[in-house]
């Protein structure tokens, strides 16, 4: 073999065991990057751990929406059960306020005093509420308005009837204003009387009234012996006619004399007519016009 074959030969078998040993990589490169990745292993098609991921992925897909698909429906519910809720609310409110007004109503209507006999039955031993003002026993209370010239007056008056004896209370509130003031002159005027009727009977009833009278003025409280002297009478059907006079004899002067209709509609009782005061000129309220005056109210009588 000549020399250069030989030097030819030599370098080729160095070659080869210098180089580094192959890959058995079919199709790709051989890449460092590709080192440091995870290397899903290698099934079979078909297996069953394939299927097994593949079952994992959509139960975890169904989950999420399924969680999305709850949370809406929850605050859908919400809001209509909140909304639900308060309609229901509010007509429970409504029931019981328009109960309350139609059982205020029907115990107005069925009750009272002046409801009479029973035409179809004039022989029946009568009722209580046909007896007028001869029940056992009654109860009233009232309101009246007196739009005085040069100021108001406000009365308001409870009291109560037994057979023979009972009582009455009234507080009257007196608001005048002198010229060229730009403050009210008040004056409140108290009545407590025991009241005693010698004269009862179903169409009429006349009291005799005795107590004290109070005046509360700036700076001073009076304290006076009060009379008066009350009547109520049925003239037509539920109307009556009303009438009062009281008087206080000293240390202050004071006469109120009132008349006027009242007209029974059931318990209620509206009333108006014609209320006369007089004061002594040292307590009266300044600017407001003492005398005759027109007055109007309702009030209740059981």
């Amino acid at each position: 073999m000549s020399l250069p074959k030989v030097v030819l030969g030599g370098g080729l078998f160095a070659s080869l065991l210098a180089a580094p040993p192959a890959e058995a990589r079919f199709g790709k490169r051989s890449d460092s990057h590709e080192a440091s990745k995870p290397v899903h292993e290698a099934t079979a098609i078909g297996s069953d751990e394939d299927d097994d991921s593949k079952q994992d992925d959509e139960n975890k897909n169904r989950s999420s929406k399924s969680k999305r698909t709850t949370v809406s429906s929850t605050d859908d519910s919400f809001e209509f059960s909140s909304s639900a809720s308060s309609d229901v609310g509010a007509a429970l409110v409504g029931a019981l306020i328009e109960l309350m007004f139609r059982g205020m109503g029907e115990a107005i209507a069925n009750t009272g005093t002046h409801h009479g006999h029973d035409l179809n039955a004039p022989d029946a031993q009568p009722e209580r509420n046909s007896l007028r003002h001869a029940v056992p026993f009654s109860f009233r209370a009232g309101l009246l308005v007196s739009p005085v010239r040069g100021g108001t007056g406000l009365d308001f008056d409870v009291g109560w009837d037994a057979q023979r004896f009972g009582a009455d209370l009234r507080v009257s509130r007196l608001a005048g204003r002198g010229e060229g003031s730009t403050s009210r002159d008040t004056r409140t005027l108290g009545e407590m009387h025991v009241t005693y009727s010698p004269l009862v009977r179903e169409e009429l009833r006349l009291r005799v009234e005795a107590g004290v009278s109070t005046l509360d003025a700036p700076g001073a409280i009076y304290v006076a012996p009060s009379l008066g002297l009350s009547v109520d009478a049925c003239l037509l059907g539920p109307l009556d006619v009303e009438g009062r006079l009281q008087m206080t004899p000293g240390p202050y002067q004071q006469v109120d004399a009132r008349a006027g209709l009242a007209l029974h509609l059931g318990g209620l009782m509206l009333r108006g007519g014609v209320r006369y005061l007089t004061l002594d000129s040292e307590v009266a309220p300044l600017g407001l016009a003492l005398g005759f005056a027109p007055e109007f109210g309702a009030g209740f009588v059981f």
